[in-house]
């Protein structure tokens, strides 16, 4: 009933502030506040209000709607887990079952496993300090002569 109250008194007060508005010459202004000013006058003869006081005023859909968030928030996490570990149980059986290693096609070991040298690997004749150092200038040769220097 307040609330039906209010709503009525906003929208004469706004048709007032039209009407003076329109007074002094600001048609447009004037015919804009006053089409602000009879949306809760329409919202009142509709129920909408009656309807919005009901439910603000009632713990029993304040309750619906905090379960309504828990269950959003409960869907929420699940779909942020289920992208972190990349899908459902069903589909990372399938896909564990059908993986592969990557293996070059010419390689005796797969390429994207744990890097493992062996001693035999690295040339006998050259010391490591400059076979580093030899491809830091072969890079650099390579840089300077791309861009012609």
């Amino acid at each position: 009933m307040i609330a039906e109250t209010v709503c009525s008194a906003v929208a004469a007060a706004g048709l007032g502030i039209a009407a003076v508005t329109a007074y002094r010459k600001r048609f447009l202004a004037a015919t804009r506040i006053a089409a602000y000013s009879l949306v809760p006058l329409g919202l009142v003869m509709t129920g909408v209000v009656e309807w919005i006081a009901d439910t603000a005023f009632s713990p029993t859909a304040w309750a619906g709607f905090g379960v309504l968030g828990l269950s959003w928030v409960l869907f929420s996490t699940t779909r942020a887990v289920e992208r972190r570990r990349g899908g459902t149980r069903k589909e990372r059986k399938a896909a564990r079952g059908t993986q592969q290693e990557a293996v070059a096609p010419a390689a005796s070991a797969p390429s994207l496993g744990p890097a493992v040298r062996t001693p035999a690997a690295r040339p006998a004749g050259k010391p490591r300090a400059t076979e580093s150092a030899a491809d830091d200038f072969s890079d650099i040769e390579a840089i300077l002569k791309k861009h012609g220097i």
